[in-house]
């Protein structure tokens, strides 16, 4: 995955990672007043992009929309975008723009874990769009959408059921329809929109059954040691009771078995990682305790990590407190706040082992590249 360009070059052209050449297409439009569940037809797709609950599931939805025509025809592209709403200026980065390099730097990764093997055959662009104007209304985005897809002769819009980057004003129906009249095909992503409020217990899958029900009876069979008849039996009623029970509780997401699969084997490797890491921190920090100076440093120190939704999150913060030195003390969505004991301590907790490591585990090899805590402070403290 290629890095991202130096901040103050992409304020002023707009564009950030995976710079590729690309094939002539003309658009086409529908003709059609309704967007939703219209199959894309075309293999060149642009994706405007914002913060949403479904955003996750209409990467992977346009990106097996890319790989299936990609079979066909031969190549494939697909442009996530973000339009800013803000224009830029000499003052430098806005929260705005900041926001938007982390949320692209997140969509990157999603899509390369999601091309697989299919990632010769089509490529994948992230940019910001609308870097020179106002956007403010529907027609304004609709505007910056269509130039770039027409620049890059891209084929079809798809859109997030959740897009909606003013924040409070619904702007997606709308949007749609310029879209729309300018000429581009327009589709909304098949995927489940966000709850407002979310429901205790939602609608499972059978393969969420399925899932669940191996990991316990997995476990099960771990607990009692024997693959005995009797315990198979007992183990299969078990799992089959807690999988109907909290079937549609434990499970918040369908469950993708190949990359399920990836990410245990990737489980596998990180478990020893995290368990060396444990011994050296501790030997570390017996050090201290037992010199005659006690040279420790406690401080509590702040970062956002590289790393997005729950179980990453969650996983990254157990595998700091589990580090002797290192204590989690409280995590808001991305930005943790941990208690350090000593210098070491923090220059390890800095360095980044553990966050990539994390990636590693769940977005893969590519994300493990992204830069460290302290590679991303000196980023943003030299934009130049």
């Amino acid at each position: 995955m290629a890095k991202l360009d130096t901040r103050k070059e992409m304020f002023y052209t707009g564009w950030s990672i995976f710079q590729s050449r690309t094939n002539g297409c003309n658009a086409r439009a529908t003709g059609t007043g309704d967007t939703r569940w219209i199959p894309v037809t075309g293999s060149r797709i642009l994706v405007p992009v914002s913060e949403s609950g479904t955003l996750r599931n209409t990467v992977a939805y346009a990106v097996e929309q890319a790989l299936e025509h990609a079979r066909e025809s031969g190549t494939g592209a697909v442009h996530f975008v973000y339009p800013v709403s803000e224009r830029v200026t000499l003052e430098g980065p806005t929260a705005e723009f900041e926001q938007a390099h982390t949320l692209l730097d997140r969509v990157a990764v999603w899509a390369e874990e999601d091309l697989g093997d299919g990632a010769e055959s089509v490529t994948v662009e992230t940019g910001l769009v609308g870097t020179q104007e106002y956007l403010f209304s529907p027609g304004d985005y609709a505007e910056v959408l269509v130039e770039y897809a027409r620049d890059n002769d891209l084929e079809i819009a798809v859109f997030d059921p959740g897009f909606n980057p003013i924040g409070t004003t619904p702007l997606l129906p709308p949007l749609e329809a310029e879209v729309r009249e300018a000429g581009l095909e327009v589709s909304e992503a098949p995927v489940q929109r966000e709850r407002r409020s979310s429901l205790l217990v939602q609608r499972g899958t059978v393969g969420q059954f399925l899932a669940l029900f191996g990991v316990s009876f997995l476990f099960y069979l771990l607990l009692a040691g024997s693959v005995k008849p009797f315990e198979l039996a007992t183990g299969a009623i078990t799992a089959t009771v807690v999988a109907v029970a909290l079937w549609g509780v434990s499970l918040t997401g369908p469950v993708d078995p190949v990359r399920t699969v990836r990410q245990f084997g990737r489980l596998l490797v990180y478990v020893p990682y995290l368990l060396w890491q444990i011994v050296i921190a501790n030997l570390q920090v017996a050090y201290v305790v037992l010199h005659p100076d006690l040279p420790i440093d406690p401080e509590i120190v702040e970062f956002d990590a590289a790393v997005w939704s729950s179980l990453p999150v969650t996983t990254l913060a157990n595998s700091i407190t589990l580090t002797p030195g290192t204590l989690t003390v409280d995590v808001s969505r991305r930005h943790f706040t941990v208690h350090t004991l000593t210098v070491d301590s923090r220059e390890d907790l800095f360095g980044g082992s553990l966050e990539r490591a994390v990636r590693f585990v769940f977005y893969g090899l590519a994300a493990a590249r992204i830069p460290s805590p302290v590679e991303r402070r000196t980023e943003e403290d030299d934009p130049s």
